[in-house]
């Protein structure tokens, strides 16, 4: 959004905050759905529990850097 002004953004998010104050609860909830699915994948990554080739072809499909041990 660098390209876009502060202020107009800022408008815009006021206004859909008052006329859809459901998009905005909607948002928050697909935040936290996106933060607990992050927050398992690096759990995932780093538990050496799990076979090291298979935790780094996760990390590697998903351009995230790749465990070493």
């Amino acid at each position: 959004m660098a390209d876009h002004d502060t202020a107009y953004v800022q408008a815009l998010a006021g206004e859909l905050t008052t006329r859809r104050p459901d998009l905005l609860d909607l948002a928050e909830d697909e935040l936290r759905v996106l933060r607990t699915f992050k927050a398992a994948v690096a759990h995932f990554i780093h538990n050496e529990a799990i076979a090291l080739d298979i935790r780094q072809g996760l990390a590697r499909d998903l351009n995230l850097p790749q465990p070493t041990r």
